[in-house]
């Protein structure tokens, strides 16, 4: 093996520089499937709960109606498609840090990118849920799909509505796969770990006859980066997408030609910052410093600034455009956004999505993880305020005076929000404890080798080393 100079190794385990060998990330990575601690089980207990309030809140919807929403004319997008739109956007971090990640070689993306993958795939499994919540009569909802049907119904191919349907449904399947396909190497690992035979079984299905062979890993390699690549668009067009049910319509406030990478750019931050919102607590449970390193968080944290700035130049841009269209209407529904009845939704969004993270221009926050934590919650508060600003209060002061009215969330759309992040959370916490929740196969890559645990002579240049009993010899070329 070639040598290596002592700054390169050093840049190649800048990101985990306490872990020590190969068998310390095998025991690691282990930690994850093996008996939960009591911070687990808490955690698992109120994801519990927060689900199960949810499911009785629309149980009791369906049983006496749609009433019990709050829904009435012309507010007829309320709670449940501005929690749709948010859980869209949550998903998008995940293949941001995953696949472009990874395009662009991005050295810090292993340890943490397993975590946003899963995160995309139940993110868009929750939000996939509010449609059919919308409804009202959820047993209808393959009406939303175009199949084959003998009384000639068929959706509205110029809806975007129904693009939803195409842009979900295909940013889940190829989310799902680019997700399941980098976790076969680390899911054979834990089949031939693992003592426990149902673990063993399940594990085996879910390895696919993996080996570890030279062939088994070229063509691994070339089908997850084909993977990413075709993952990469998704995260551009499927928010953009999304926000085309609001920007083709002539409802002011909607129709304008900055919504797609407004909405993109607010899908990335509301993401980076539930990573963070993650990260936090499944460091301190598994005690995996190591993998989640200060320097880790940094990199999120201006991710997360950078990102901030964006969506406040586009709130600026905004109010900026409504004001000069001279457009009564326009000016109307952004006065009542900061001015009007809905001044507390709209100056919680701003402060949070905005100023709030303005504080991570300073290390020391981006690095204090409870501060940091914190902060993530408070930017994922405002993201989904951001959307209720967008839908009800626009819904709300349209073209007719007559019809305004002034949308109060209700308890069972509060129930619905919480039991959406009970779901949330309880597909996360069972992934963590029979999944793989760390890719060793790529952390390995950016470690130093196993010989590189001891002090080498200086390098000299063409020369190669090996290892022998007595230490190491160099052998001139």
């Amino acid at each position: 093996m070639a040598t290596e100079t002592h700054e390169a190794s050093q840049e190649r385990s800048i990101f985990h520089p306490e872990i020590g060998s190969y068998e310390e990330v095998n025991r690691d990575s282990a930690r994850f499937l093996t008996k939960p601690g009591p911070g687990y089980v808490a955690l698992l207990g109120l994801a519990l709960v927060m689900a199960g309030i949810g499911l009785f809140a629309w149980m009791w919807q369906i049983a006496f109606g749609m009433g019990l929403s709050g829904k009435q004319n012309p507010v007829g997008w309320t709670v449940y498609i501005t929690t749709f739109v948010f859980w869209v956007g949550i998903g998008h971090a995940g293949t941001l840090i995953s696949a472009i990640l990874l395009l662009f070689r991005a050295g810090w993306r292993q340890s943490i990118y397993r975590f946003a993958e899963a995160m995309t795939v139940f993110a868009v499994m929750t939000a996939g849920l509010f449609p059919i919540i919308h409804l009202g009569r959820p047993w209808t909802f393959y009406w939303l799909i175009p199949y084959p049907n003998q009384r000639e119904l068929w959706p509205n191919f110029r809806s975007p509505l129904l693009w939803d349907v195409f842009a979900v449904t295909t940013y889940l399947t190829v989310s799902s796969l680019f997700f399941y396909a980098g976790m076969i190497p680390d899911i054979a690992a834990a089949r031939d770990s693992t003592k426990v035979p149902w673990r063993k079984k399940f594990y085996t299905i879910l390895a696919l006859g993996w080996r570890g062979t030279h062939h088994e890993w070229k063509h691994w390699t070339r089908a997850y980066l084909f993977l990413a690549a075709l993952a990469t668009p998704l995260v551009l067009s499927v928010h953009s997408v999304v926000s085309w049910d609001f920007a083709i319509s002539i409802v002011p406030g909607w129709h304008a030609t900055i919504f797609a990478p407004y909405f993109v750019a607010g899908a990335i931050l509301s993401g980076v910052a539930m990573v963070v919102t993650l990260m936090v607590p499944i460091r301190k449970i598994f005690g995996i410093r190591a993998y989640f390193t200060d320097l880790h968080f940094d990199r999120l944290g201006k991710l997360l600034l950078l990102t901030s700035l964006i969506v406040g130049l586009a709130y600026g841009i905004e109010y900026f455009i409504a004001w000069y269209s001279g457009e009564l209407m326009e000016r109307d529904v952004f006065w009542d956004r900061l001015f009007g009845d809905y001044w507390w939704a709209g100056w919680t969004m701003v402060i949070a999505n905005v100023l709030v993270p303005q504080l991570l221009w300073s290390k020391r926050m981006r690095t204090n993880l409870n501060a940091f934590f914190v902060i993530s919650i408070i930017v994922n508060i405002g993201m989904w305020y951001e959307r209720f600003v967008i839908i009800v209060p626009t819904l709300a002061r349209s073209y007719q005076p007559w019809k305004f009215v002034n949308h109060q969330i209700t308890p069972v759309e509060a129930g619905i929000i919480i039991g959406s992040f009970g779901f949330f959370f309880l597909l996360f916490l069972v992934f963590l404890r029979y999944l793989p929740g760390i890719s060793t196969a790529e952390i390995k890559e950016v470690l130093p080798p196993p010989m590189r645990n001891r002090k080498l002579p200086p390098p000299r240049e063409e020369r190669y080393a090996y290892e022998t009993p007595a230490g190491y010899r160099e052998v001139a070329e």
